[in-house]
């Protein structure tokens, strides 16, 4: 028997590859998701590089270490 031919034709394998393309395809949305957010943030502070800065170091009240 033809071992692609009886790879093919087992249940577990054959959901085990389907589950696979499901995260494959889950994966590249969430990419695509973030590909989006990184464009529209680019965007959104286009031309802001030149702005006054309203704020500096001293006015942080408490700082994280």
């Amino acid at each position: 028997m033809d071992e692609r031919f009886a790879f093919a034709h087992r249940p577990e394998k054959q959901s085990e590859v389907l589950e696979f393309v499901e995260f494959l395809k889950a994966k590249e949305r969430k990419d695509e998701e973030n590909d989006f957010g990184d464009a529209s943030l680019a965007t959104a502070m286009r031309g802001m590089e030149d702005a006054e800065r309203l704020y500096s170091g001293s006015d942080i009240i408490e700082k994280l270490e």
